[in-house]
Parts: structure tokens; sequence; C-alpha cells
């Protein structure tokens, strides 16, 4: 099985003057629940090379025992440290595509043509697609074959609202994933705050936040396999 994992490139967290990127968590852990799968993982991003990590997401509170295997890895770093170029993969060559979150997606993949036709491209292909925490806000101008919202009337999660303001960065972010989510029709639904929720609805899957990481990487191996 080949995975594409999509990576953000951006990493200013609106005009706070503060770094942002992809939280490491929700790369670190599909990663490796993927390669112990035997899966083939490629890493993707909208500038290829080297995508920014949100630093706070590398802070000793938030570190896990993949982050530390993740940074410990020269063939996970030095793939990080090359990332293809989004608008030059093709749903074609992968079975499935996996988005990790962090902040940084919700200025660049969300408004991205590319990340939203690469979407398009594996859904129409009959092909899963999981995203995690703020990286269900990617699919706001992802539309399914009939030309409505990809999540219009399906069962999704993200990052919620309160998680959100915990963090502080309510007034920051250009829209709330669990308000863009219900905007556009998705039938939204979320666990505890921080704790572990997946919810899968067909050919989508998605994950509320950081804790969510491991399972929603789980829950699509077993959709893969339930379909192959």
């Amino acid at each position: 099985m080949k995975v594409l994992m999509v990576l953000t490139s951006h990493d200013q967290l609106g005009n706070t003057g503060r770094k942002t990127g992809f939280w490491l968590e929700e790369l670190a852990a599909p990663y490796y629940v993927f390669k112990e799968a035997g899966y083939e993982i490629t890493l993707a991003s909208p500038n290829g090379g080297q995508p920014p990590l949100d630093p706070k997401s590398n802070e000793p509170d938030f570190q896990t025992a993949a982050t530390r295997r993740f940074e410990a890895d020269a063939e996970a770093n030095k793939a990080l440290a090359n990332t293809a170029k989004l608008a030059e993969v093709s749903a074609e060559d992968f079975d499935t595509v996996f988005y990790p979150g962090g902040h940084g997606p919700l200025w660049d993949l969300a408004e991205s043509k590319d990340s939203s036709g690469l979407i398009e491209s594996f859904i129409s292909a009959n092909k899963h697609v999981a995203l995690v925490c703020h990286a269900p806000g990617v699919l706001r101008h992802v539309k399914a074959s009939d030309g409505r919202a990809l999540v219009d009337g399906k069962k999704v999660t993200g990052f919620t609202n309160t998680e959100e303001a915990a963090v502080g960065l309510t007034d920051v972010v250009p829209f709330l994933v669990e308000d863009e989510l219900k905007a556009k029709g998705g039938i939204y639904s979320s666990g505890a705050d921080w704790a572990s929720y997946v919810v899968q609805d067909g050919l989508l899957i998605t994950g509320q936040n950081p804790a969510s990481s491991t399972d929603a990487a789980e829950r699509l191996i077993e959709a893969l396999k339930a379909s192959s």
C-alpha cells in the first residue's frame, strides 16, 4: 500500500509574530502506524522541501513516544526534509492520503486548489481520505462529484471550538474548523476535548485532535483492508 501524507508549508501564526506549521504528533504517530503496516510513505507539501514544524508541538508537554522516535529516525527526517511538491503528486500513484494538522493548514492547504483537486481525485477514484485535528478544515472548498461540498451530509469531526478557545487562538485563526464543517453541511460531532475521537463516513475519515492521530491512522488501515 502506498500512502501520501500532506503537510502544510505555512509557518506564520496569523499576525501574532509567532510560528506555526504542522503538529509533530499528528505526523509521527500515523507515520509509524503506516510504517509498521508495511506501507510505503510519501510526504508532500505545497512548497516541497522541509515543511515548518509548529515549535509548540515539540515542547516537553506535547512529546510522545512517537515524536521522540521520529526525531531520532534519520530516514524519517530525510523524508521530511525532502517532501514532494503538492502540485506534482497524483492520486493515481497512491492508495490513500492522510493529512496531519497543526494550525498551518488553515492558511495554505485550506485555500489550495492543488489540495482540493487532489482530495477530489482520491474520492472520485473510490480511495479513502483521512484528516486529523485542524486538517479537516482543508475540506472547506472540496467538492463532491455533484458540485456540492464534499462534507455536506457527511459525518465529520475536527478540532473543536472549545479546544481552539483553550489554546487561545479563536481570534487568530482564519476560521474555526468546527464552525466551517457545520457551515458546509457536515454532520459534525465531537468527543471530550483532548480525547481521541474518530469518525468515518464512507471514504472520509476525520479525527478530532492530536490524541486522535493514531486511531485515525488505524481506522484508515482497517478501511483499506475491508475494501481490498
